[in-house]
């Protein structure tokens, strides 16, 4: 049986519990509060980063791993054995840590074969490509298998998310085409997606509620299709009613995790959103 192992970012937004069973490797980004820097995960966790949002006025910003990150949980992965690793990242478009693991690739060449893969999205739409791989390596799938099963995944896998402010993305310059939403009544809740791994904008509601009922319906037209779905939220209050609602539409159980600080630094406090995967 071949050995796979699977690796990732800390932007995958995965709960710890989950990342241990299914012996997933993470790689972690870093976090900046001003001059003060921190390791996702390590030196941060997401308690932490949101207690720390609270407490300051100054965004915090994030900063892609270096590729000798990747190079060490690689060469970790070929000493214990692993036929191969496949690397999943982050969307290429909204980082620099494809880069990373790219190059850490190429430095491994000869030790271990590695695939890396974009996943184009990123939390738990990550999150959920990461999964699915893991469950392919865990049942034996081969090197090339475990990678067509992440590429597959990619392109069926949607990220949906309600924002309480859009001041996060705008000043981390991570906004794309969500610029247009920029400028309007504060009070107005921007609605964006992850599309082609790129965060676009996808409208916008006068209230949280109206906000959370156009995700709602986001699910109720996909329902049939689904065949897993997570609800990821920052800090939210409100997420348990907000499950209910999702959990009573689809076929299969809802996974919830907290928005992590890589996420969470663009985003902003009070953002709530699902990611799911769907068939053809």
């Amino acid at each position: 049986m071949s050995s796979i192992q699977i690796v990732t970012d800390s932007s995958c937004d995965l709960p710890e519990d989950l990342v241990t069973q299914l012996g997933i490797d993470i790689v972690p980004l870093k976090i900046r509060f001003g001059e003060t820097e921190f390791v996702d995960r390590l030196e941060l966790t997401t308690d932490q980063f949101w207690e720390k949002c609270r407490q300051t006025d100054e965004l915090p910003s994030t900063a892609a791993p270096a590729p000798g990150a990747f190079v060490e949980v690689f060469r970790r992965a070929a000493t214990a054995g692993a036929n191969g690793v496949v690397a999943i990242v982050l969307s290429g478009e909204l980082s620099a840590t494809i880069e990373a693991a790219q190059q850490a690739a190429r430095e491994v060449d000869g030790e271990i074969d590695v695939r890396v893969v974009d996943s184009r999205t990123v939390t738990l739409g990550l999150g959920a490509i990461v999964m699915a791989a893991a469950q392919a390596a865990k049942a034996g799938a081969s090197l090339d298998e475990v990678s067509d099963v992440a590429s597959d995944g990619a392109s069926r896998t949607q990220v949906h998310a309600a924002l309480d402010t859009l001041e996060n993305l705008r000043k981390g310059g991570r906004i794309g085409a969500a610029q247009s939403l920029l400028g309007s009544m504060l009070s107005i809740k921007p609605l964006i997606e992850v599309r082609d791994g790129v965060v676009e904008p996808a409208g916008k509601q006068r209230t949280r509620s109206k906000a959370l009922s156009y995700l709602v319906g986001v699910v109720e037209k996909h329902a049939e299709r689904i065949e897993s779905i997570y609800v990821l939220h920052a800090a939210c209050d409100d997420v348990d009613s907000f499950v209910e609602q999702i959990s009573s539409l689809v076929q299969t159980e809802v996974l919830v995790a907290q928005v992590g600080p890589v996420v969470g630094a663009h985003a902003g406090i009070g953002t709530i959103g699902i990611a799911f995967q769907s068939t053809g």
